[in-house]
């Protein structure tokens, strides 16, 4: 089960009743603040924008890649560790709007996890050290430390001693 506080509403549905939520002028900023970082090919420059202008908690040398997109409302519900790669186009979600409730909850990336392109991560789930999230997932339940994992919807596909068991396979080039 994901880890999300549940906000009930009245009325219309809950993204009608956005601003009751957070800040129009806090979203503006933080809608070009990932816009620009979006679209930037320095890597140091979105990781200052998103630590600084955002508060997310960004570690050392995590790449973000071309066309990320961080939650708009709540990126400081974000937390991602040190040398950790989110591929190209992937969605980290740290709120979720439905008809008669919203759901707010952090989302925590490990350190040196690799996240494959166009992913989607949805709020309240964490991702272990040395995790391995294949393209196209979405992550919808947690993924324990050193675990491969993919799917829609995501499945366990190798866990830590397996992936361990793998690499030891693994021929290394001569």
């Amino acid at each position: 089960m994901r880890r999300t506080d549940r906000y009930y509403v009245k009325g219309s549905n809950s993204l009608w009743q956005i601003y009751n939520t957070v800040s129009f002028w806090k979203m503006v900023k933080n809608f070009v603040v990932i816009q620009t970082a979006r679209y930037t090919p320095f890597l140091g420059v979105k990781n200052w924008l998103y630590r600084n202008l955002l508060r997310m908690h960004v570690g050392k040398q995590t790449a973000f890649a071309l066309m990320v997109m961080p939650d708009v409302m709540f990126p400081e519900k974000i937390r991602i560790g040190e040398n950790t790669v989110i591929g190209y186009n992937t969605t980290i979600l740290a709120h979720e709007y439905l008809i008669e409730e919203y759901r707010i909850g952090d989302v925590v990336v490990g350190n040196n996890v690799l996240i494959g392109a166009n992913t989607t991560i949805l709020p309240g789930v964490e991702i272990g050290d040395r995790a391995i999230i294949s393209a196209g997932s979405l992550v919808h339940k947690d993924v324990p430390e050193g675990a491969f994992a993919g799917g829609n919807p995501m499945k366990i596909i190798y866990t830590k001693e397996q992936m361990e068991t793998r690499n030891k396979n693994i021929p290394l080039d001569e």
